[in-house]
């Protein structure tokens, strides 16, 4: 029976090695994005051929051009809820969305409620560290196969995603769960090295994200698309005993399930971590956690995983994520805290 998080204990041999100094992840743009300016609360992105200007509290300096010629800009609410409406210029900006790129993956921008454009562009150097960690595929004979709907207990040995087709309907390679998915920019990145299992609360959002895979060519990989409420999904991976090679979640601060479940970080976070834990082992290569807009200390993430993970061989690291201004001397925009566990 998996302990609550009350009843892990903080005695248990520690094997990871904690690292507490902080470490910033920064996000450089690309020919699909960049960050051009940034200042007095707001911050100037272009987005393949629209720009934008959006809230950004933490951009408390002086912005350097006189002037944002934005295609839109979205004016916020007066609630801290992340309500607000979009104002537009006078060119016309595609209201079903336009495509956009970054490598082999493929996902379509469109101005949301939410003041975000359908993907999390600092999550980008995320998903590079991620595919760093499956860089190395053990030797043949030493990576478990999986069954084809994404998790598993070992059976037979295939070689690596590294060797065989990331097409593969047998689920050889490296399997990754992506809780919390959106519309799974971070799904397609890790499908290029095995099964992946995408699950979100939102119909909508995973159904975008399926139509990503399809923009991008992909559609055919083994990628599970689950609709679910993250913490009761990991609870029965838990049972199932399956196991994975690598997990991300970027939870939110607030939501609901799909049968109106209610998710509070601080609340539950623990216990999702803690089973989390439970899908990984000696063998598996990271867990990556993102958590946005909290007034919380990345040293309160990393000392949760500390009891959590420590029994893992491995490194435990905490930090920012940020994203550099385009032009000399660009500023670092801090977006979100992160905390991982790595063992590549």
């Amino acid at each position: 029976m998996t302990p609550s998080p009350t009843t892990l204990p903080s005695t248990r041999c520690r094997v990871a090695e904690l690292v507490l100094p902080p470490v910033v992840m920064t996000g450089e743009g690309w020919a699909d994005y960049g960050l051009v300016d940034s200042g007095h609360g707001r911050k100037y992105e272009r987005y393949g051929p629209y720009s934008f200007i959006r809230p950004e509290p933490q951009a408390m300096w002086t912005p350097r051009m006189e002037r944002w010629p934005a295609d839109g800009e979205f004016v916020p609410g007066s609630d801290e809820d992340g309500g607000g409406r979009w104002a537009y210029g006078s060119r016309e900006v595609p209201r079903d969305g336009w495509p956009l790129s970054r490598g082999e993956c493929k996902f379509t921008a469109q101005c949301t409620p939410f003041r975000h454009l359908g993907f999390f562009p600092d999550m980008a150097p995320v998903w590079d560290w991620m595919g760093g960690q499956y860089e190395n595929p053990p030797p043949l004979g030493e990576v478990a196969s999986r069954s084809d709907d994404g998790g598993g207990i070992p059976t037979e040995v295939p070689p690596p995603s590294g060797l065989r087709p990331a097409t593969s309907p047998s689920g050889g390679g490296f399997s990754s769960l992506n809780l919390f998915g959106y519309t799974g920019v971070g799904t397609q990145a890790l499908s290029a090295f095995g099964p992946v299992t995408h699950v979100d609360a939102s119909k909508k959002s995973v159904a975008q994200a399926r139509a990503n895979a399809e923009l991008a060519g992909i559609a055919e990989r083994p990628v599970r698309w689950i609709v679910d409420d993250a913490g009761k999904f990991t609870a029965r991976e838990v049972r199932r005993e399956r196991r994975y090679d690598g997990i991300i979640l970027d939870p939110p601060k607030f939501g609901r399930g799909p049968e109106g479940e209610v998710w509070r970080l601080e609340e539950h976070l623990p216990r999702l971590l803690a089973d989390c834990r439970q899908l990984l082992d000696a063998d598996s290569r990271f867990l990556f956690l993102t958590v946005y807009a909290v007034r919380m200390s990345s040293l309160a993430l990393i000392g949760l995983m500390d009891e959590i993970f420590r029994d893992l061989p491995g490194k435990l690291e905490h930090g920012d994520l940020a994203v550099r201004e385009e032009g000399p001397d660009g500023r670092l925009l801090p977006t979100a805290i992160f905390a991982r566990w790595s063992n590549a």
